[in-house]
């Protein structure tokens, strides 16, 4: 008796795009501005105190919640927010910002039970809540018709709150679009969450990369808030360490217990050596960040311009790795074929924004670019999209 074809439960559709630019772009020569990780490292001495954690013999297991010291450090680095949390109890180490997700929602939500997306959405956001047995809803962002500025949907999210709802999952600073969401923002949606009885997840990565003089308001932090939320940050794009997958979330006892139940089925533990030195930079480099927030600043205002001079139509980013720009000005009107052909037709890879969405006809026009490159990488990326200008004569 022949088996009937399998049918997967998740198709890795965004990761497959990601995948397909990287060759493309190592195929052609071109320019990779697709991808959101940087080309520098982090501060020497965070790298030194990795070395010397692995020449010192931490090279095995860690504890489950991870190791004390930096649990301890994250700890105190929350109080720069007025938010408090026992290292022991309210704080676990993940591997990356990527598994405190899926354990949150793996730990927290199930059949029958509904989460609410912010669309576009980090990609793994979708599998997560798959993968738990949940149903995923979803709200766009909405666009500023003047400004440009993509901005959370208040009412477009309260329509979408049922009964079933359990958990609302927030990005901000947000990726892709690089909107930071404003106080008075998230004092909306937290109303809605306390109203509706919500468990919160908050991915706060980019926490550290935000520009133009504007701050970082955790939602946790908020009134009614520190009961009911999940905070979730990492080092990987603090310190330019994306690849130690070194992460964490903060929050009551209750929900962090379920989280890490969930987490202890996934990957156990993970980077031993990396957890001191990464303590080591959340308690001593605070100005090296500082110093990379205004270098990624300078960055996105080299990209921005770049992508004006060339005809795209440049959405405000407050945050993050990414720019994105609107394709329609230049003549195309889908954002996902422009990237199939770029690496070819003129060596630059991007990624088309629609990837990240449930409705990609609304978001088929917008195209991201990630600017936490060298300097001369940038230049030459604009300078190969200059090609794409309409030349009046033809």
């Amino acid at each position: 008796m022949r088996r009937p074809a399998l049918t997967p439960r998740l198709q890795p559709f965004t990761s497959t795009i990601f995948a397909e630019m990287t060759a493309l772009a190592t195929r052609t020569g071109a320019v990779n501005l697709g991808q959101g990780f940087p080309d520098t490292d982090g501060p020497a001495s965070m790298l030194a105190e990795a070395q010397n954690a692995i020449a010192s013999g931490i090279n095995q297991y860690p504890p489950g919640p991870g190791r004390p010291e930096l649990r301890q450090a994250i700890a105190e680095h929350r109080t720069r927010y007025g938010t408090h949390f026992d290292p022991d109890t309210e704080v676990l180490v993940t591997v990356g910002a990527t598994e405190a997700i899926a354990s949150a929602l793996l730990g927290l939500a199930g059949p029958g039970d509904e989460v609410l997306l912010i669309e576009p959405y980090y990609d793994s956001y979708a599998a997560c809540v798959a993968l738990s047995g949940a149903t995923r809803r979803v709200v766009p962002l909405a666009e500023d018709p003047e400004t440009g500025r993509f901005a959370p949907d208040i009412d477009a999210m309260r329509a979408a709150i049922t009964p079933n709802t359990r958990l609302i999952l927030i990005n901000t600073p947000h990726n892709p679009t690089g909107t930071v969401f404003t106080r008075s923002e998230l004092t909306a949606i937290a109303e809605l969450c306390v109203e509706h009885d919500l468990v919160a997840v908050t991915d706060e990565v980019y926490e550290d990369l935000i520009f133009d003089g504007l701050s970082h308001v955790p939602l946790g932090s908020l009134p009614g808030m520190a009961e009911r939320t999940l905070t979730i940050s990492s080092a990987g794009k603090m310190f330019n360490c994306t690849g130690w997958k070194i992460g964490w979330m903060c929050g009551p006892a209750e929900l962090v217990a379920a989280a890490k139940a969930a987490k202890q089925f996934l990957t156990f533990v993970g980077g031993a050596p990396f957890q001191p030195a990464v303590a080591h930079a959340l308690r001593h480099e605070g100005a090296w960040v500082a110093d990379l927030r205004t270098q990624l600043q300078s960055k996105r205002d080299r990209l921005v311009e770049g992508l004006t001079e060339a005809g795209f139509g440049v959405r405000p980013s407050q945050g993050t790795y990414f720019v994105c720009a609107d394709v329609r000005p230049l003549g195309f009107t889908d954002g996902f074929q422009l990237c199939r052909e770029l690496p070819e037709r003129i060596g630059v890879a991007a990624v088309p924004v629609q990837v990240f969405t449930d409705t990609p006809e609304n978001w088929q026009h917008v195209v991201r670019f990630a600017f936490c490159k060298k300097d001369e990488v940038l230049d030459e990326a604009v300078a190969r999209l200059h090609k794409l200008i309409p030349n009046p004569s033809s």
